[in-house]
């Protein structure tokens, strides 16, 4: 992001109707003292977001165009298994 953060551009930035409502409320309550690391603590999370965000993009275009991914991949296919069995095991003895 090229423009300064707002509280408007963060909102949007994080792009969870949960988590706009956890930030605003956190800066809404912050003493005076606490409003500027507050609103710095959420722009940082902001312009991770934002920076996740673009590398999708990157990434997905890669793919698109059949282009090797960068990066070491795992592949977790077998412990998302496991640990689904897991849980699915948890709700039925509950």
């Amino acid at each position: 992001m090229t423009e300064p953060w707002t509280v408007k551009t963060i909102c949007e930035t994080l792009g969870s109707p949960d988590l706009t409502k956890k930030f605003l409320g956190e800066f809404n309550s912050a003493e005076k003292d606490q409003l500027i690391p507050t609103f710095e603590k959420w722009a940082g999370r902001a312009s991770r977001i934002q920076a996740a965000e673009q590398r999708g993009r990157e990434l997905a275009a890669a793919d698109a165009r059949g282009e090797e991914l960068p990066g070491e991949w795992v592949d977790r296919t077998e412990w998302v298994q496991q640990e689904a069995a897991r849980i699915r095991a948890q709700r039925g003895a509950a």
